[in-house]
């Protein structure tokens, strides 16, 4: 049975994430781009002005709210996290460094995408029975598709739903496990016999913390990720510009070999690589899977944001994926490649070929810190993962369906520490790459009403 279902799944899973996916993420990025007029670069400038600006503000949201910058927080919480790490190194083993240029593409096109998701979860969103805004591509469809197209908001909550508990929290949980066992294990403070009874009560106490921070509402979460996010991203990039510096006599080598492999990866690899389409697809896949652009997941916590002007709060969409993909993932690749660590072109690699880079210029000390950023990262995308599980159950059986959630959510945690998660891990990555296609479908048809009210807005601007 269990090896027919990881037959059936593995099938399932190479179509979603394969290469008809990939075009059809990629193609409604470029769609939207050129309906905009390529928005994400002529109003780059504006972007960064606008989102940095509203962030540096002090403002209190109205109940049952975000502020702009909780918002912003909330979603980046949810994709920063350790495939920044663990995912980038894995894109750059098995598609060369051309990978990250194609990482670089996806990302092009998934700020327009982002935009376009976040201002029509802000135009659709609604108030529940709480008082608190709810939105996100259930709602955008409801409320601004035709009834033929309502199945469409249910199959991306069923998706969702199913996908929170091995993507958002079971495998995030089995990081931070691995992180504090392989720190612990390298100072010999953690003997091999105790390994087991050390991650139990570590799945435990996350199991109550989520709780406290899930049941707490909206508040308590965007208070949470406010102060996580901001703080576990610049110790990681202040980490990571310290090897690139380090390494600065690299730095022009290493984007030299990451544009030629981006077209010729057998130069760059020695042959390993050969597959132009296999350095594409692990950089366009990379991308998608960190930035979320396309997944639509990423705007359910902006429609939680305290803003009566959907165009700019869409711009944080642009801000969003910049800092991602552009940024933290560049900064891990340029970490590996600049340190000049081996890396086994072919072979699956993790995080443990970005710690190396790492622990190559500052030296074994330095596994207390990555492990310290990877907690950092598993812990902020299990926070964001719930709230997205929690609105989507929430759009398939009511409000009451909340807390029995929260509990069942919070207990996996004590599942993620202490099982094996092959199968599941790989389920939820199916069932994550399954939201896409009802997502892509209501933003390809919405693209028009995206479209009219960028011009609104601007016109209004300038007005």
């Amino acid at each position: 049975m269990l090896s027919t279902i990881e037959a059936v799944n593995s099938v399932v899973n190479n179509f979603i994430w394969g290469v008809p996916a990939m075009i059809c993420i990629i193609g409604v990025g470029l769609y939207l781009s050129i309906r905009t007029r390529f928005l994400q670069i002529r109003k780059f400038p504006y972007a960064m002005k606008v989102t940095l600006g509203r962030m540096m503000k002090k403002k209190e949201a109205s109940d049952g709210a975000l502020t702009p910058f909780q918002a912003v927080c909330t979603a980046l919480a949810a994709t920063v996290g350790t495939g920044n790490v663990a995912g980038v190194a894995g894109a750059i083993a098995i598609g060369g460094p051309g990978a990250v240029f194609w990482m670089w593409v996806s990302a092009l096109f998934g700020m327009c995408t982002k935009f376009a998701e976040v201002t029509l979860a802000v135009h659709f969103r609604e108030t529940n029975a709480q008082g608190d805004l709810v939105g996100g591509p259930m709602y955008y469809i409801k409320n601004g598709l035709d009834k033929k197209w309502h199945f469409l908001a249910y199959l991306f909550a069923a998706f969702g739903v199913l996908a929170v508990f091995g993507t958002g929290n079971a495998t995030q949980v089995n990081t931070i496990t691995t992180a504090i066992d392989s720190a612990l294990s390298s100072f010999n403070v953690l003997p091999a016999d105790a390994v087991k009874l050390v991650n139990l009560i570590i799945g435990v106490a996350l199991s109550i913390i989520i709780a406290l921070i899930l049941i707490g509402g909206i508040k308590r979460i965007g208070n949470v990720t406010s102060k996580l996010v901001p703080f576990m991203a610049i110790m990681y990039i202040v980490l990571a510009l310290g090897v690139i510096f380090f390494h600065i006599k690299s730095v022009p080598a290493v984007f030299a070999s990451i544009i030629e492999g981006a077209f010729h990866p057998a130069s760059v690899t020695g042959g390993v690589v050969g597959s132009f389409f296999m350095s594409m697809k692990k950089g366009v896949s990379r991308g998608i899977f960190s930035n979320e652009a396309g997944l639509g997941t990423g705007s359910i916590a902006h429609a939680c944001a305290d803003t009566k002007k959907p165009v700019k709060q869409g711009f944080f969409g642009i801000f969003e994926v910049f800092v991602d993909t552009i940024i933290i993932c560049t900064m891990t690749a340029l970490v590996i490649l600049c340190s000049g660590v081996p890396v086994n072109y072919g072979e699956a690699a993790g995080a443990e070929l970005t710690i190396s880079g790492f622990t190559a210029v500052y030296g074994s000390w330095v596994s207390i810190f990555t492990a310290v950023a990877m907690c950092c990262f598993a812990f902020s995308t299990i926070i964001g993962w719930g709230l997205y599980g929690t609105r989507c159950i929430e759009f398939l059986f009511g409000s009451r369906s909340n807390m029995p959630f929260m509990v069942l959510y919070s207990l996996t945690a004590i599942v993620g520490a202490t099982m094996n998660l092959g199968l599941m891990w790989s389920i939820a990555e199916t069932f994550n790459g399954l939201m896409v296609i009802p997502n892509l479908i209501a933003v390809f048809l919405l693209s028009g009403v995206v479209v009219k009210m960028t011009k609104e807005y601007f016109a209004k601007e300038n007005g």
